[in-house]
């Protein structure tokens, strides 16, 4: 049976994660150590998702799991802890965003493949059933020319901005047009933003990010041979296709997901927040590692 501990309590998917390993026994893994940001959110979470040990410094963990669940609702936290486990040979599970810069990601995904240490980070968005059923549609409008996608994403959020939720609409575009996004352009309003994001070779997609309640995915996509109007449900059990992944990663030791493809959204939100900031369309950052 595979040991794991999470880092980070304040985030929802610490105690839905340990729920579903330990309480519905889904995976053959078990969370048996758990730090939180405060006292309070690491014991709401090992109560929840009966977690045995409860520490103090997350360095603790080391020596008594086979891999870790990174998941602060801040990505500006994520590599700090991540490099330490690599160093000492723990894979990890970096819970979206991976980073909080397209700088720390390249170097901690380097630092993996330095010392033969597996890492993964994924929106589990782009897992779920109803965004495969999408993406088979998707197929069928010929040469995709615009996608607007809509959901819930606060530009001012003290958790990161843009990066904070914005991910999930992010990574179904790359999932859907490849990673070598050219521009980001973000403009704000009263209720969220719009981002517009171009490929050199592929559609114009524009991004709705609503800050008023709304909390629904919605998606939109024209092509040269019809259009797709797509709102997306959830997984009866949302977390298992992904708890799915990182457990195989920490048994087998393969990365079922390239670098690359998890530094992409990445550079798109770096952009976007600068963006934001200067007002002025940005040219998003190669993800390229060599």
């Amino acid at each position: 049976m595979l040991r794991m501990g999470i880092i980070g309590a304040e985030n929802s998917h610490c105690a839905a994660i340990a729920r579903l390993l330990n309480v519905e026994q889904a995976l053959p893994c078990r969370v048996v150590s758990v730090w939180g940001e405060a006292p309070r959110f690491a014991r709401q979470s090992a109560e929840v998702g009966q977690i045995p040990e409860i520490v103090a410094d997350w360095r603790a963990m080391l020596g008594k799991v086979d891999g870790v669940m990174i998941t602060h609702r801040h990505a500006k936290y994520h590599a700090e802890v991540a490099r330490f486990f690599v160093r000492n040979g723990v894979p990890c599970f970096v819970d979206k965003p991976f980073t909080f810069t397209l700088r720390e990601g390249k170097s901690l995904c380097r630092l993996s493949r330095k010392h033969g240490v597996p890492i993964i980070s994924f929106s589990v968005r782009v897992l779920h059933k109803t965004f495969r059923d999408f993406r088979e549609a998707v197929k069928g409008v010929g040469d995709v020319a615009f996608l607007n996608s809509t959901g819930p994403a606060d530009l001012k959020s003290k958790y990161g901005g843009v990066f904070f939720y914005g991910i999930h609409q992010v990574d179904p575009v790359i999932e859907l047009f490849g990673n070598q996004v050219d521009t980001a352009f973000i403009r704000p309003h009263r209720a969220g933003g719009i981002a517009t994001l171009t490929y050199k070779r592929g559609p114009v997609v524009t991004i709705n990010c609503v800050n008023n309640g709304f909390r629904g995915f919605h998606s939109t996509v024209v092509g040269d041979g019809g259009l797709v109007d797509w709102t997306f449900g959830r997984d009866a059990s949302p977390h298992i296709v992904g708890a799915r992944l990182f457990v195989d990663m920490f048994r087998t030791g393969e990365e079922p997901i390239p670098h690359e493809r998890m530094l992409a959204p990445i550079a798109v939100l770096e952009a976007l927040a600068e963006s934001l900031e200067t007002g002025r369309t940005v040219k998003v950052a190669r993800v390229a590692l060599s």
